[in-house]
C-alpha cells in the first residue's frame, strides 16, 4: 500500500483510538486484561507437551480438569470486569481466590506466571473506581463559587436533617437522624 492509501485512515483511526480510550477509561481494563492473561497459562500448561530432541515430556497433572476450569473462570472474570464494571469487586476477589487455588491445583499456578498475573489483575479490579466528570464536584475546600470562608449553619433544634437521596436506614443509627451512628446507653 502506498502512503496515499494510509492517509485516508488517519481521521478514522484517530477517532477509533479516542473512542477505545474512552471505553477503556470507564472500566477496570488493565485488571481484566491481566486476569485474562493469567488464566491462559493456568489452563495451557497442564495440557502442554515439551519436546526435547526425541524425548517428549508431558506436563499433565492429576488435576488437569481443575486447571482448565480455573483458567476458564479467570478469563470469564476478566471479561466480566470489562463488560460489567459494577461487579468489579466480586470479579476481583474471585480472581484473587482462583489465583491462590491455582498454586495448589495447576503446576504452581501456571509456573507462577498465571498466578502473578491473575493476582495483580484481581487487585487492580478491586482497586479501580469510576472517575467523576470534572464538572460534578466543587473545588476542594470551598463551595461551587470557589470561596472558602463560608461558615456552616448552626443546627436547629427539632429540625429534620435529610439530604436528598440519603439512605433510608430505619435502625436509628443513620447519620441523617442526628445520632451519628451511636446508640444511647440508657
Amino acid at each position: 500500500m502506498s502512503a496515499e492509501a494510509h492517509a485516508g485512515l488517519g481521521p478514522k483511526l484517530g477517532h477509533m483510538r479516542q473512542s477505545f480510550r474512552g471505553w477503556r477509561g470507564q472500566r477496570p481494563f488493565w485488571g481484566g486484561l491481566l486476569s485474562i492473561l493469567g488464566g491462559l497459562p493456568i489452563m495451557y500448561f497442564p495440557y502442554a507437551n515439551l519436546t526435547l530432541g526425541n524425548m517428549t515430556i508431558k506436563m499433565a497433572t492429576t488435576a488437569g480438569a481443575g486447571s482448565l476450569i480455573i483458567g476458564v473462570l479467570l478469563v470469564v472474570l476478566g471479561l466480566t470486569m470489562w463488560y460489567q464494571p459494577h461487579s468489579r469487586v466480586f470479579a476481583g476477589v474471585a480472581a484473587i481466590l482462583l489465583a491462590l487455588v491455582s498454586l495448589v491445583v495447576s503446576n504452581f499456578g501456571g509456573f507462577v506466571i498465571g498466578f502473578l498475573l491473575a493476582l495483580i489483575g484481581g487487585a487492580l479490579g478491586i482497586a479501580w473506581a469510576p472517575g467523576r466528570p470534572q464538572g460534578d464536584s466543587p473545588a476542594r475546600g470551598g463551595d461551587a463559587t470557589g470561596s472558602t470562608d463560608t461558615a456552616a449553619a448552626p443546627p436547629i433544634a427539632g429540625a429534620t436533617y435529610r439530604v436528598a437521596g440519603a439512605n433510608d436506614d430505619e435502625s436509628g443509627t443513620s447519620p441523617d437522624d442526628g445520632t451519628n451512628g451511636r446508640h444511647r446507653a440508657g
